[in-house]
């Protein structure tokens, strides 16, 4: 069950085109487990895991699960997320829209 992963040609035609096109990138969000993977590294440690350490990849990076309706049992056990993660990221957005 679950999405596919993105097929790998994707990131190596896109990411660094992307990365001219936006060189003022100030926050990056890694929804899911497969941008996690692919920015991450071995830093990935499965997704709540990597969410719950977000502090260690802040202000650059967020990682975030995958919003799906699949994931409102996820969110009920983790209500931390919303408590701190979710403040965290709109106190970012509003200083970076300044």
């Amino acid at each position: 069950s679950g999405d596919l992963a993105p097929r790998r040609e994707c990131a190596d035609l896109w990411r660094a085109r992307l990365h001219q096109a936006l060189p003022n990138i100030r926050l990056t969000l890694l929804v899911g487990q497969y941008a996690q993977r692919y920015y991450l590294g071995k830093e990935f440690t499965g997704v709540t895991n990597t969410v719950t350490r977000w502090r260690d990849f802040f202000p650059d990076y967020l990682p975030l699960p995958h919003p799906s309706p699949r994931n409102n049992i996820w969110l009920s056990k983790n209500p931390w997320f919303e408590a701190e993660v979710v403040v965290e990221l709109r106190q970012r957005v509003r200083e970076l829209l300044g």
